[in-house]
């Protein structure tokens, strides 16, 4: 019966109701598109392996490290394994076709990154034919790319065109792993160095260090560190999710900003409802009255007002929770280039129901509380 009664009074004014559920959906809809930006931001942070190091040049990035260093490296106790990578910068026909490109040492890089899984039969290819390039699974839909494909880069950091064979296309091991990245042989870059630009040869961007325990980080950064003390290519080893967060914290600003937007959409919506709930509570004070009249008190009005609240916010944050699933997909496929993993995840569920029902419960608040205190005789004088 209670739940009844409950029902009637949420649709009694059909348009107003049916204005604050959209209301309502809309703001968790925004809410959750960008917790999922902000997600998406810390993806590369969330997907870093603790027991791997990234090693590079202490003065910047942007300066690189002599391949000298790989076998100290390998030597230092606590290693497993080590790679490296260079930042290519490549453009595919146009600027705007942005993506990720790597020239790695192909075998050595993929036993430390397990999360490209690449079929046995590409694989080998691809160690074999140092002119060979491997995608990912999305960056190879994104330009319709198929195995055996002649993939043409034009070079920003080195200048040419550089002609690659397409040998392997990779998927990720979960959904955390990054599907829109290109990699092919350190070895085919080097070559072209050594005979166009010979100072720039022999070097790499970054060493990346696969530990025999995680336990291990501190100490192991520590001895890299020590052992290129005073070189003229001093290094700085961190974990791989320091490494990521150093990205991140460039647009810290930004994200602070997206973050306030998504919780001042919270407050607003909730002024809204809280409006909607005060309306219908004051509209219908006169029927509470005569409740209490009939011996009701006020626990059983306020579980009644409660209850109408809650049911707006949970059927608008119901539709907005759905409707996010369709929104991220469309925004994925529109800016996938700058956001390679793009998804709606459970923490951000959760948060839209925390939201919701924050929602429902703080609009009730303030009609419970006239609701309570209002005397039968107020109530019943009141006309609307």
């Amino acid at each position: 019966m209670r739940l009844k009664l409950l029902f009637r009074n949420v649709f009694r004014h059909k348009l107003r109701a049916f204005l604050t559920i959209v209301g309502i959906g809309v703001a968790i809809l925004a809410f959750g598109m960008l917790r999922t930006v902000i997600s998406a931001w810390y993806a590369g942070v969330n997907a870093s392996s603790s027991s791997r190091l990234v090693t590079r040049n202490a003065t910047s990035l942007i300066f690189p490290l002599p391949i000298s260093y790989l076998e100290k490296i390998r030597e230092v106790n606590g290693v497993r394994e080590v790679s490296y990578s260079n930042w290519f910068g490549g453009i595919y026909i146009d600027a705007k076709n942005f993506f990720v490109n790597f020239a790695v040492e192909p075998r050595s890089y993929f036993d430390l990154y397990p999360e490209f899984v690449l079929p046995e039969a590409q694989s080998t290819a691809f160690f074999r034919d140092r002119k060979a390039c491997v995608a990912g699974r999305k960056l190879a839909k994104r330009f319709g790319w198929s195995v055996g494909d002649i993939i043409t880069l034009k070079g920003t950091i080195y200048p040419g065109n550089w002609d690659f064979v397409l040998r392997g296309i990779y998927h990720g091991k979960n959904a955390a792993t990054d599907e829109n990245q290109f990699f092919f042989h350190w070895s085919y870059l080097n070559e072209s160095l050594k005979k166009n630009d010979p100072r720039r040869a022999d070097h790499v961007g970054v060493y990346v260090i696969d530990l025999k325990h995680p336990d291990m980080a501190a100490d192991v950064s520590e001895a890299v560190d020590t052992l290129f003390r005073n070189s003229y290519a001093e290094t700085l080893t961190e974990t791989e999710k320091a490494f990521q967060m150093s990205f991140v914290s460039m647009t810290e600003a930004i994200l602070t900003v997206i973050q306030i937007v998504s919780y001042v959409i919270i407050v607003i919506i909730m002024a809204v409802v809280a409006n909607t709930m005060a309306m219908s509570v004051r509209e219908r004070m006169g029927e509470f009255a005569v409740f209490k009249t009939l011996g009701f008190g006020g626990s059983y009005l306020s579980i009644l007002i409660l209850g109408e609240s809650m049911a707006l916010s949970g059927i608008g944050g119901l539709l907005g929770i759905v409707f996010t699933f369709p929104a991220a997909r469309a925004f994925a496929e529109a800016v996938g280039q700058f956001f390679p993993i793009f998804h709606v995840s459970l923490d951000t569920i959760f948060m839209d129901i925390g939201a919701a029902t924050a929602v429902g419960a703080v609009a009730a608040m303030i009609p419970m509380w006239r609701v309570i205190h209002i005397r039968i005789a107020d109530g019943l004088g009141r006309t609307g």
